[in-house]
C-alpha cells in the first residue's frame, strides 16, 4: 500500500515549484499542508472500527477471581477503581493493553488512552485501526485532535463528539515502519516524563515523613530518636527544651488594604496557590482586578482561608497584594523562622483543624480568629532555621524536577506537531521500535 521511503535529509532537498506551491523535493500538498509523497491521507471513520463500551449486568465494589476494573470517568480522575466486572456471565466490553481507548461522551469527550485492562463504560469506545495503521502511532495522532473535537461535542444535557465530524476526520500516514518509529519517539519522551513524575511524587512523600519526623524530634537522625529526651505536652510528647504556644503568639494577621487601580503591583490569587506548596510559582497583575485587596510584604504567609481543606499556603518572597479570600498572616521574626512556621502549617493536625474551623457550605472558610488558638511548638530559632533549611533543600529537589517535567511537556508537544505533520523525519533514523 505504501511506497518505501526516500533516503533524504532535511536541510538539502531541492526546492521545486508545485501548484504554485514552494514544496521540498519528495513532498506533495494535500488538504493538510505538504506531506511526504509516501504519506497517504486516510478518513478516521474508513480506517478504524469503533465499539462502544456499556454498563455490565452487574458490577462487584471489590476485586475479586477473575475480575477486571470498570473504566469509568471517575477511574480516569483519580486512577483508582472503585468497582470491578466479574468477567463469567456478564456482558461487557473489554479493552486491552494495545487498545485505544476515546472518551465519547462527558466534559472531556474527545481524550484518548492507551495501556488499559478493564470493562469500558457507556461513555467511551475502544478504537480498532486497520492492520496498515500502528495503535501507538493513532494514539498520538488522536491526541492532536483534543481541542478540536472537544470544541465542537453535540448535545445540551451531556456532550459527546460529533459522530460525522469524528469519521470524516483526515489524518496523515506514513508507512508503517515510519509510523513505528514515531511513536517510538514520542513514547520516549513521555516516559522520561512519567519518570520523572514518579520521582517528584517520591520526593514529596519524602517531604512528608521528614516533616512528621522534624516536627517531633528536630534535626535529629532517626536512629538517634531514642535519645531524645520528651516531655509530655498539651500537642503530644515534644523535646524538653521545646515550648507550646498558640499560633497568635508568634503571628498575627496583617490587615492592610489597597485600591489595586491605584497601583501596578503583583497579584496572587487563590488560582495562584499549588496545594500543599509552600512557594508560590506564578501570579497575576494588579491590572487585572478591580475590587480591593489585602497588601502583603516578603516573609508575610499568604494563607487561603477559602476552602483550608485545599491545603494552600505559601511563603511570600516579594511584596504584593493578594485576594481577600487569603489570610495574610504575618510571622514574629523574632520568635519563629518565616519558612519553619510556613512548613508547619502544612501538617496535617493544622489542615485537619482549619478544616473542622469552616462555616459556610457554598464558600467554606476559616478564620483568623479560630486559627490563632493553633497550638504548635516553638523551638529555639536556630533549630528552626535548620529545619526549615533541610525541607528548603527537598523543595528545591522538587521543583528541579517540576521543571524538567514542563520542559519534557512542551518537547512532547512539539515533537507531536513536528512529526505528524512531517515537518521532522524519522524514517530514516536507526529508532528503536
Amino acid at each position: 500500500m505504501h511506497k518505501p521511503a526516500k533516503d533524504q535529509t532535511r536541510d538539502n532537498r531541492i526546492m521545486k515549484v508545485n501548484s504554485n506551491e514552494m514544496l521540498p523535493e519528495g513532498y506533495k500538498m494535500t488538504e493538510l499542508g505538504a506531506l511526504p509523497e509516501e504519506w497517504e491521507l486516510v478518513r478516521l471513520g474508513k480506517a478504524t472500527k469503533t465499539i462502544k463500551g456499556r454498563k455490565p449486568n452487574y458490577l462487584s465494589q471489590s476485586l475479586q477471581e477473575k475480575s477486571i476494573p470498570y473504566l469509568t470517568a471517575e477511574y480516569f480522575r483519580t486512577g483508582i477503581p472503585s468497582r470491578f466486572v466479574l468477567k463469567e456471565g456478564n456482558d461487557f466490553i473489554e479493552v486491552g493493553k494495545d487498545e485505544i481507548v476515546f472518551i465519547w461522551d462527558g466534559s472531556n469527550a474527545g481524550d484518548v488512552f492507551i495501556g488499559l485492562d478493564g470493562a469500558l463504560a457507556s461513555t467511551m469506545i475502544k478504537i480498532i485501526p486497520d492492520n496498515f495503521i500502528y495503535p501507538k502511532f493513532l494514539y498520538y495522532f488522536l491526541k492532536t485532535t483534543y481541542d478540536f473535537l472537544n470544541a465542537k461535542t453535540t448535545g445540551s444535557t451531556i456532550p459527546h463528539i460529533n459522530k460525522n465530524l469524528f469519521n470524516n476526520l483526515s489524518f496523515p500516514l506514513p508507512p508503517l515502519p515510519e509510523q513505528q518509529k514515531i511513536a517510538a519517539v514520542l513514547s520516549a519522551v513521555q516516559e522520561a516524563k512519567e519518570k520523572t513524575q514518579a520521582v517528584i511524587d517520591a520526593t514529596k512523600a519524602l517531604k512528608k515523613s521528614m516533616m512528621k519526623h522534624l516536627f517531633t524530634y528536630g534535626p535529629v537522625p532517626p536512629e538517634e530518636t531514642e535519645n531524645v529526651p520528651l516531655k509530655e505536652t498539651e500537642i503530644g510528647k515534644v523535646p524538653v527544651e521545646w515550648e507550646v504556644v498558640k499560633l497568635g503568639e508568634i503571628a498575627e494577621n496583617r490587615k492592610e488594604t489597597v485600591d489595586p487601580n491605584k497601583e501596578d503591583i503583583i497579584y496572587v490569587g487563590l488560582e495562584h496557590i499549588n496545594s500543599g506548596d509552600s512557594k508560590l510559582k506564578r501570579y497575576g497583575n494588579s491590572r487585572e482586578i478591580k475590587s480591593s485587596k489585602s497588601r502583603f510584604y516578603k516573609d508575610d504567609i499568604l494563607y487561603a482561608k477559602l476552602r483550608p481543606y485545599l491545603d494552600k499556603g505559601i511563603l511570600a518572597e516579594f511584596e504584593g497584594i493578594c485576594s481577600t479570600d487569603i489570610l495574610v498572616i504575618k510571622p514574629n521574626k523574632e520568635l519563629i523562622n518565616p519558612q519553619f512556621l510556613t512548613d508547619l502549617l502544612h501538617m496535617p493536625n493544622f489542615l485537619d483543624f482549619a478544616t473542622k474551623s469552616m462555616t459556610g457550605v457554598n464558600h467554606p472558610r476559616t478564620s483568623w480568629s479560630i486559627l490563632k488558638t493553633f497550638k504548635i511548638p516553638l523551638l529555639p530559632l536556630p533549630v528552626q532555621q535548620k529545619i526549615a533549611s533541610i525541607l528548603s533543600a527537598i523543595d528545591a529537589k522538587i521543583e528541579a524536577e517540576e521543571n524538567k517535567k514542563q520542559a519534557l511537556e512542551e518537547l512532547f508537544k512539539t515533537l507531536l506537531d513536528n512529526l505528524m505533520t512531517a515537518k521532522i523525519r524519522v524514517n530514516t533514523l536507526d529508532v528503536p521500535i
